[in-house]
């Protein structure tokens, strides 16, 4: 291939999406879950599911490891850090240092899980007369050794705070709209991470996008540094060009960061791309389950320390809490500060 080629090549996209250092990995929820029932549950029978383990998409939607209300009770993490993107519906969080939170359509959470935390995220089901779609991303992103141990803390990206940038169209083509969750586009900037972040380094020079294309866009995503591990995530849309090859759906295609490539949507229908960019730690990672570190002495000590100490412990009466029905978006931190969407 030539070193022209900004291509460097593709993967086909499954239930977790392959990723390159430095994130760990991405997975795509698109759930069509159907009218909720009064305990925030789906109303509709639970039968034919492996309650607690259920990833079927059965009916279209999985029950994941949730028995009343879909999602994912308490369980821990150490040593890296979750982005979660909520496109549609809410997550309800609770976590072992009582911090706790309900956010959704359009909003992100971005948790560095450092030496230790304990969290659930479920998925209340609000609508009672209507269909109750879920769709997030949930991208790992690893810590460097230096800070594997921080204390846990997250930060709320509100949906009306996230940068949005238009790109204008021939005529009777719509725009493209790119979201700038993470990083810079040109003279925007994305809000700031958490404090120790891999993403706090300005030198990471990671970037976290939503693009939205149009049938008929084009659109160019601009060269960066050399050495950056960029990957283009396909997955919604009929057809795509990128620079000479084109691609139908479910694809993930990784380029050489320091080139620009023209993109241009060949089809009838929306593309959809999540973009992720950042220069590779170039660290051993070590992983078990919810824990990722550099060392597996590390990884038996993480599992030593969560057995002593639960990571702060779990202060609430159910594995898997939601909130009321009627609670609006609000994130409550572990300092007992308080925010909600302007």
């Amino acid at each position: 291939m030539s070193k022209t080629n900004p291509i460097l090549g593709d993967t086909n996209l499954g239930f977790q999406w392959q990723t390159a250092d430095p994130f760990l990995f991405c997975v795509h929820h698109m759930d069509h879950y159907p009218a909720g029932n009064e305990k925030l549950g789906p109303k509709a029978s639970l039968g034919g599911r492996a309650l607690g383990q259920d990833f079927s998409g059965k009916d279209g939607w999985s029950m994941y490891h949730g028995r009343t209300v879909p999602g994912f009770p308490g369980h821990p993490h150490r040593g890296f850090e979750t982005i979660t993107i909520v496109r549609q519906g809410f997550i309800d969080h609770h976590d072992s240092l009582g911090a706790k939170a309900r956010f959704g359509n359009g909003d992100v959470q971005w948790m560095t899980a450092g030496k230790g935390v304990v969290h659930s995220e479920m998925f209340p089901l609000l609508n009672q007369d209507r269909d109750n779609p879920v769709e997030l991303f949930q991208i790992w992103l690893n810590l460097p050794a230096k800070t594997k141990f921080v204390p846990a803390y997250f930060s709320m990206f509100w949906d009306n705070q996230i940068p949005t940038l238009t790109f204008e169209q021939e005529q009777d083509v719509d725009p493209v709209e790119v979201r700038v969750i993470a990083g810079t586009l040109g003279e925007t900037s994305a809000l700031a991470p958490p404090p120790d972040s891999w993403a706090s380094n300005p030198e990471a020079h990671i970037n976290v996008w939503t693009i939205r294309m149009p049938s008929g866009s084009t659109w160019e995503l601009p060269a960066h540094e050399e050495g950056l591990r960029r990957s283009l995530f396909f997955f919604n849309g009929e057809k795509l060009k990128v620079h000479d090859k084109t691609y139908t759906s479910h694809k993930g295609i990784h380029l050489r960061s320091e080139s620009t490539v023209t993109l241009e949507n060949q089809g009838s229908d929306e593309v959809e791309l999540l973009m992720l960019q950042g220069r590779p730690l170039q660290e051993p990672v070590a992983q078990h389950g919810p824990f990722v570190m550099n060392t597996q002495d590390q990884i038996r000590q993480a599992f030593m320390d969560y057995q002593r100490t639960r990571f702060g412990g779990w202060p609430y009466a159910s594995e898997a809490p939601v909130h009321s029905r009627d609670t609006p978006r609000f994130a409550v931190h572990a300092d007992g500060r308080r925010e909600e969407p302007s």
